[in-house]
């Protein structure tokens, strides 16, 4: 884009910022206007009828010191081809390479994620996927194209009549076996308990509306076949009574797996997101002390069903509320399939969530995704109903993180996956989940740069980040006075992707003027920055 096709920030990236994207004037209002009429009227009616036409509105709080400083701010980016004849370069290589590259068929989702990503990874000229290779890759069969899943109300206003008869239906059922002691196994003659009260995940059953948020649950798992619901949450009940849930929320199992599944922050829409690291079992004496036998395989499962029980203890089981979780599974370096003892747990735990945890993921996404992979997932596939893998996603390593920020804010991504939430550091404590990120794409073979315009005297802080870096970055400050200074903040450095993934700094604007980032992508690949900023006051 030419410098003279200056755009404001677009709306959701003004959404994102905490600060506006706007210039508020910060002068007063003038007084209102004398609230008395002029015409000849007794003065007590006078006094009344203008008090009731022309009293002034109820006046706002004034702002605090942060709103004016944000209200003072203003953000504009654009962007300017690096060079014309490297960008025409660019444009050549890349149609070139797109047609080595045969294109997906729309009915193999997995192969698709999985694909070479259409933008060259390799130097100008070399072919990124020789023939041969290619072939290989079009034999692999990846899994049939399913419909992507799409979360249900769990509002009865927003069932249909066939739900909501086939909940009532449900209930009536569960009633009769309250009453009649089916879920304690009691005997005939023995009702000196009945009719007995159920709780599952801390929610009595029919006691409140929370109870059909889990009843509906189980309809879905079974397509809303009532009896085949019913079944499924007895036998639930009885195996939660089976391994004794209650006491194994209490049970002290360690901590040797707080690396390979925990929760961190949420998605766009509230869901609580829960990491799986599977490459954290390349550690050999780690892998042998969780799969070595079946003694420790047994543990394993009852770690895994401790950690998803005490996750949905702090879910919202009242109608509209947000009761499922958002599941990532990292591959990266993981065993493969030959594993025997992993492929066994896994086979165990699979069976186990899908037949006692229903409809408690909201979307699974696979990142880092390997091509070994496909067999694997052939491999599993018929333990898996069509329901649960209309949930899948799947993500190559390249793709990993901007699949992410589709579902997940950058702020709430964990650093190591390309955003900019970082747990258990104080490297940078003035900014947190809180604090919203703006997204830009960079363009091949183009400069980006974000202009803060600030009108008042203030401290500013920032972080940015360009996932994978391979670009230049720099900042500095330009003062509005004429004759002016120009700050160099950061000198322009070449970033790799082995450097530091998110710089920090700050500047003390003590005249006015404006902050400038600016990032140069001399690659033929589209690169994400992230950003965002605080202001502070400071005294003079």
């Amino acid at each position: 884009m030419a410098d003279s096709n200056l755009e404001t920030a677009p709306p959701e990236a003004t959404q994102q910022s905490p600060l506006t994207a706007e210039t508020v004037p910060l002068a007063t209002s003038s007084p209102p206007e004398s609230a008395f009429s002029e015409e000849t009227e007794p003065p007590l009616a006078s006094f009344a009828l203008a008090s009731e036409k022309e009293a002034p509105p109820p006046s706002e709080p004034p702002l605090t010191v942060e709103e004016r400083l944000k209200e003072a701010v203003t953000v504009i980016e654009k962007d300017t081809p690096l060079s014309p004849t490297l960008g025409a370069e660019l444009v050549s290589v890349t149609s070139t390479e797109k047609e080595t590259i045969p294109a997906p068929p729309v009915s193999q989702p997995l192969a698709a994620a999985l694909e070479v990503p259409q933008e060259s990874e390799s130097p100008v000229g070399k072919e990124v996927v020789e023939p041969e290779k290619s072939k290989s890759m079009e034999k692999k069969k990846a899994p049939e194209s399913l419909v992507s899943f799409k979360e249900e109300s769990n509002k009865l206003s927003d069932l249909s009549y066939f739900e909501r008869k086939a909940l009532e239906e449900f209930k009536t059922l569960v009633q009769e076996a309250l009453n009649t002691g089916v879920f304690t196994l009691a005997s005939p003659s023995d009702t000196s308990n009945l009719p007995e009260e159920v709780s599952i995940w801390g929610v009595p059953l029919l006691k409140d509306d929370r109870s059909d948020v889990i009843l509906l649950k189980f309809l879905r798992a079974r397509d809303f076949k009532v009896k085949e619901s019913f079944t499924m949450l007895k036998n639930t009940i009885k195996w939660r009574k089976e391994i004794n849930i209650d006491e194994l929320i209490k049970e002290d199992l360690g901590d040797d797996l707080e690396k390979v599944v925990f929760m961190h922050g949420q998605d766009k829409d509230g869901h609580l997101v829960c990491y799986n690291v599977y490459g954290e079992f390349q550690n050999k004496e780690l892998y042998a002390k969780t799969f070595g036998d079946d003694e420790k395989r047994k543990k394993f499962l009852k770690w895994r069903i401790q950690f998803l029980e005490r996750g949905i203890r702090n879910l919202d089981f009242t109608p509209g509320g947000i009761n499922t979780i958002f599941q990532i599974s990292d591959l990266k370096n993981s065993p493969g399939p030959g594993k025997r003892e992993l492929r066994i747990a896994t086979k165990q735990a699979l069976q186990v969530l899908q037949d006692n945890y229903p409809e408690f993921v909201t979307k699974q996404v696979f990142i880092n995704v390997p091509w070994w992979y496909l067999a694997f997932y052939t491999m599993m596939s018929p333990f898996l109903t069509q329901r649960t893998k209309s949930k899948f996603v799947f993500a190559s390593p390249s793709r990993t993180p901007e699949t992410l920020f589709k579902y997940i804010s950058p702020e709430h991504v964990p650093i190591q996956y390309g955003g900019l939430s970082i747990d258990f550091c104080e490297c940078n404590p003035e900014f947190t989940v809180d604090d919203p990120a703006t997204e830009i794409t960079v363009k091949p073979a183009t400069k980006q740069t974000v202009e803060i315009i600030v009108n008042e005297k203030c401290i500013i802080v920032w972080e940015l980040r360009v996932v994978g870096w391979e670009v230049s970055y720099s900042s500095e400050y330009v003062p509005n006075a004429e004759g002016g200074y120009t700050v160099i903040i950061e000198k322009a450095r070449k970033m790799a992707a082995t450097d530091e993934p998110v710089v920090s700094n700050s500047f003390k604007i003590s005249e006015l003027g404006k902050i400038l980032l600016t990032v140069d992508n001399p690659t033929a690949k589209k690169k994400k920055l992230l950003y965002r900023f605080k202001v502070f006051p400071y005294d003079n």
